[in-house]
């Protein structure tokens, strides 16, 4: 069974709703997932815009979020540690935890949520850069699933 990640927010490929944007609260949105590999130790989170004028935005890192966790709920606070262990890192906005989509006027950005099951927790302290993550997870990658989500003005 491949791993599978959701929102009872908004379904993938379709429109982000405003409140979980800079257009509203800016609240993360209530993230589930199901079918990781039995010996999964740890997840990683990565939400990017690919879309934005200057390449590649990072709105997101989260990573140690223990393997018995199924899901993160709905408005995770803008700190370097989340909840029993979880820690989060700095996004493009240079800021820890999580800023959602602020697309400039025009065609709907691709918000892409990317999650990792890892064969162990990563030795990173609180706010490590999207690329730091990646390095650490190098070679640690059991599985991975991606949910799409849609925004723009």
């Amino acid at each position: 069974m491949a791993m599978t990640l959701q929102s009872s927010a908004f379904e993938s490929n379709r429109p982000i709703p405003a409140r979980y944007t800079k257009d509203g609260e800016d609240l993360s949105p209530p993230l589930s997932w199901s079918g990781a590999p039995e010996d999964t130790q740890s997840y990683a989170l990565v939400l990017d815009d690919p879309d934005a004028p200057s390449g590649d935005f990072v709105h997101w890192v989260a990573y140690n979020i223990p393997a018995k966790d199924a899901g993160m709920p709905q408005g995770i606070a803008h700190l370097g540690d989340t909840c029993e262990g979880a820690q989060q890192g700095r996004n493009s906005y240079q800021r820890v935890g999580y800023n959602g989509p602020n697309p400039p006027h025009g065609a709907a950005h691709h918000y892409m949520f990317h999650l990792y099951a890892l064969d162990e927790k990563l030795r990173l302290e609180p706010g490590a850069s999207r690329s730091t993550v990646e390095r650490a997870m190098r070679g640690h990658i059991l599985d991975e699933a991606l949910l799409i989500g849609l925004y723009g003005h």
